[in-house]
């Protein structure tokens, strides 16, 4: 099966049973700071598993684009992407194991045809000191399962190296069959919820052990160990827990969070060794043969990391809310995977110019009919590519031949480092590269000093701090956020129509609040809105939400900046009374009640934050 007949059989299959359809949410999360992007499929929806009501119901299912940042360098492994889809359902104390193991089993075998007899799982094996038993309910369902397969499911304790002949099932501890967000239970703080998990892995033959230096690659394995035989295609995890003072308490709402990797199981149903050379890919790869004139499987890194990061930047930059390559957040990132692509095609010796860019339009090919403004966009994606591109193009050669001059030394400085970044773009991750082919060392350390010395680090994604979002669901970011709703009718009223939010980023102490103009704000234009504001926040308006179908949420005239995030159903939050209508938004947020909590509102700074776009900052006094 084609991965887009994957992805959409996945998402007919759930509906039949049942499931809302959401569609993907953003790239780019607006809620959630604790990660640079959306990374997960459940990412979206913590509040809706911590108990709030979801407008679109109890049982949910979409394919979610993500972006793992912390997976760049793991590119070039035939089986890690930076950028991927991740198709999910999810029971919002609704249906509970049984259901999702038996539908899982069905989809996986049934619906896009894998062979029984090449799957394995993995369950909970329980943990005495946190008081969690072992999962003998998934244990029994997959056992059954395997049976009805004519297959004899033996189960095993992993402990040490095992013959694979003699399990089917297998039971590990919290360091691979357990799931909340912050890692092993004996890292949840009081009140976080959580659970065991039940992972999926395709068996691709013994004769696919990649890695030379696995220490498995000659011994006995087993389904989770590194030695590239066992591709994980999908994680049930139940989430039935609450970390509580004296340990850990049932959950009142217990959850199912399923995640399943399009690319990876597209690398499965189509019976191939590396996700590169499924459909969703081998387009592009193929361009790359014709601009390199050489051919993927003599030397599979550079192409991969080029499909890869080409892939992730395109739909970065395609993203409603209009990240643009720079030295800060998601721009670097973007930067990052950009001239990174542009290294490894110089590895490859291609020698066109703007090549990178050229090949814009056929990321929109391999992905129409899912979605569509990727090609709406393809315009303004290649020229931001292509200027990327110059621009890069203009320092890399000369860049190179300064880090040739470093290799005479055994480690290069923090200071030499940085001179790469400053003087030739270079990000510190593309000199750890040419340094470690090289047999070199680099003082990250240092470098990241003379970050600091320029008030770069603070802001720096490279360092992995995320600023976007609310820093917490506390009263004051509350009140922020509400303000965030007055703010943006307040320029649309003083600047014109055309002005829509591009991003937000709330803390106890200010709002952010980035939108699209093309002009510097006047003194009077910035008092016009703190006036606006200030006058709402005096009429003491109250705050309404009401639950409607996004179509006539639409009809109502609210703003839907970020409607792509929801489903069909969704929440708008109303400010305003019989006698004045301030802001309607489509909205997931947490807000206040009335207005006049808030406190007086005052702009502290305006300011250009990338073309087209300015950025605001505003207190709540």
């Amino acid at each position: 099966m084609r991965a887009q007949e994957i992805r959409q059989a996945y998402l007919d299959f759930f509906q039949r049973q049942g499931h809302t359809v959401l569609p993907s949410a953003s790239l780019l999360p607006e809620n959630d700071p604790s990660t640079l992007f959306t990374s997960s499929g459940m990412q979206p929806l913590v509040p809706y598993l911590m108990g709030e009501k979801h407008p679109a119901g109890v049982r949910l299912a979409n394919s979610q684009l993500c972006f793992r940042a912390g997976d760049i360098n793991e590119v070039g492994d035939s089986r890690h992407n930076t950028f991927f889809e991740m198709l999910g359902n999810w029971s919002l104390g609704d249906y509970f194991k049984k259901e999702q193991i038996s539908w899982l089993w069905q989809f996986l075998t049934e619906i896009i045809g894998l062979d029984p007899r090449r799957l394995y799982v993995t369950v909970f094996r329980g943990n005495e000191s946190i008081g969690v038993e072992r999962d003998e309910t998934a244990r029994e369902i997959w056992q059954e399962l395997f049976r009805q397969a004519g297959l004899a499911p033996k189960v095993l304790d992993y402990s040490s190296p095992i013959n694979l002949d003699e399990g089917r099932i297998f039971f590990y501890g919290e360091e691979k069959n357990w799931w909340s967000r912050s890692g092993a239970p004996d890292k949840m703080p009081v009140g976080e919820i959580g659970g065991p998990d039940s992972e999926v892995f395709y068996d691709l033959g013994a004769d696919r052990k990649k890695h030379e230096n696995s220490r498995w690659r000659d011994k006995p394995c087993h389904p989770n160990c590194d030695c590239g035989r066992f591709l994980e295609i999908g994680n049930s995890v139940f989430i039935e827990f609450i970390k509580t003072a004296d340990g850990f308490a049932p959950l009142r709402q217990k959850n199912v969070d399923f995640g399943g990797g399009l690319e990876r199981l597209a690398m499965a149903a189509q019976d191939l060794d590396n996700v590169f050379a499924t459909d969703l890919f081998w387009p592009l790869t193929q361009a790359v043969e014709d601009l390199s004139g050489r051919k993927y499987q003599e030397n599979r890194l550079p192409f991969e990391i080029i499909v890869d990061h080409l892939k992730a930047a395109v739909f970065i930059l395609s993203d409603p809310l209009g990240v643009k390559p720079s030295n800060l957040d998601q721009g670097y990132i973007v930067r990052r995977l950009i001239r990174r692509a542009l290294r490894y095609g110089r590895v490859l010796g291609i020698q066109k110019k703007l090549w990178l860019s050229s090949l814009t339009p056929l990321v929109g090919k391999i992905y129409e009919n899912s979605y569509d403004y990727i090609n709406q966009q393809a315009s303004d994606t290649g020229q931001i590519l292509a200027a990327e591109e110059e621009k890069f193009s203009r320092t890399l050669a000369r860049g190179l031949t300064e880090f040739s001059k470093l290799s005479g030394t055994e480690r290069v400085s923090g200071q030499a480092a940085f001179n790469l970044f400053q003087s030739y773009g270079f990000p510190l991750e593309i000199t750890t590269e040419l340094a470690a082919e090289k047999g070199l060392s680099v003082d990250e350390e240092g470098f990241r000093q003379k970050f600091r010395e320029h008030q770069l680090l603070s802001r720096s994604a490279a360092a992995g701090k995320f600023k976007g979002g609310l820093a917490d669901h506390s009263e004051m970011t509350t009140k922020l956020h509400t303000a965030a709703h007055l703010t943006l009718a307040a320029l649309r009223q003083v600047l014109g129509q055309h002005v829509l939010q591009k991003g937000s980023n709330i803390t106890t102490e200010r709002l952010r609040f980035d939108f699209s103009h093309p002009e510097k704000m006047s003194p009077e234009q910035i008092k016009q809105v703190e006036d606006l504001v200030n006058g709402w926040i005096k009429a003491d308006l109250p705050v309404k939400c009401e639950e409607m179908t996004l179509e006539n949420a639409r009809a109502t005239g609210a703003m839907g900046v970020f409607a792509s995030r929801y489903g069909d159903k969704v929440k708008v939050y109303s400010i305003g009374n019989e006698i004045i209508s301030a802001s309607k938004e489509i909205c997931g947020g947490p807000h206040i009640v009335q207005t006049g909590q808030l406190g007086v509102f005052k702009i502290i700074k305006e300011e250009s934050s990338s073309a087209g776009i300015r950025r605001l900052k505003a207190v709540l006094n």
